[in-house]
């Protein structure tokens, strides 16, 4: 934080979005689980800080069946939701981080130089969330797997999605970890019966599948890191698919 030479702190949705601008130069920071200790490491040096912790983009409210929850929600206010979302945001490191750590935050956050990032990206895909986001060309509301592509360039301000009828998540669970996730699925069925999947811990960002086990590896790009192998990951994200898809035709 010392290296920014310019600090803005928004109080208003409309403000940070103005200050975010095309995002050139804007570090954004929330709960700061991320971004700090990359500035104390010397890995970023901002030129521009966002401060959002005062922007009112934090709470979840539901309007019918559909859920809205703010870019800077803490992760821990979303572990009571219903599956997948709230088991995995349960998921996501220690008391102490999800207390600090925001939704848009984790939603956002790039790979990690050791370890996967962007646990709650998994979940909200797999419920078909949509992104409200600001950038370059204003406001745009767009599905979440577009806005993934383009994150970086872009200021998350909520997500939505619907209930839905029934959800699951599986992942890697193991103590050398230390609270890191290593790769996990998420899958909900829709009221009309539509199945969605979507896995965690992958080389880049969470990606949808098509919920096929025998398929799943060849979906996407697995890496090796300080958790775990790719090889082992190919192994074992099969066996995850399999244990939501029977946890979510057990619940039909």
């Amino acid at each position: 934080m010392t290296q920014a030479t310019e600090v803005l702190i928004p109080t208003s949705a409309a403000e940070a979005a103005t200050a975010f601008g095309d995002g050139s130069g804007v570090t954004v920071i929330a709960g700061g689980t991320i971004v700090v200790p990359e500035i104390t490491y010397g890995r970023l040096k901002p030129g521009k800080a966002l401060l959002l912790a005062r922007a009112g983009l934090s709470g979840v409210t539901r309007q019918g069946t559909t859920v809205t929850i703010g870019a800077g929600t803490p992760v821990q206010e979303l572990v009571d939701l219903s599956a997948p979302l709230g088991p995995c945001a349960a998921n996501v490191a220690d008391l102490e981080i999800r207390s600090q750590g925001t939704l848009g935050g984790n939603v956002c956050a790039g790979p990690g130089p050791d370890a996967p990032r962007g646990d709650l990206q998994g979940p909200l895909l797999a419920l078909g969330a949509i992104a409200r986001s600001a950038g370059a060309d204003g406001e745009r509301t767009e599905p979440l797997d577009d806005f993934l592509e383009d994150r970086g360039n872009r200021l998350l301000l909520d997500v939505s999605f619907e209930e839905p009828a029934a959800g699951a998540f599986a992942a890697i669970d193991y103590p050398h970890t230390h609270e890191y996730t290593v790769l996990a699925v998420s899958g909900a069925r829709a009221a009309d019966g539509t199945l969605r999947f979507a896995a965690t811990g992958l080389a880049d960002h969470a990606r949808l599948l098509s919920g096929d086990p025998a398929a799943a590896a060849g979906e996407v790009r697995l890496e090796d890191d300080a958790l775990a192998s790719s090889w082992y990951r190919a192994k074992v994200l099969p066996v995850l698919v399999r244990r939501v898809l029977t946890e979510l035709e057990e619940s039909a």
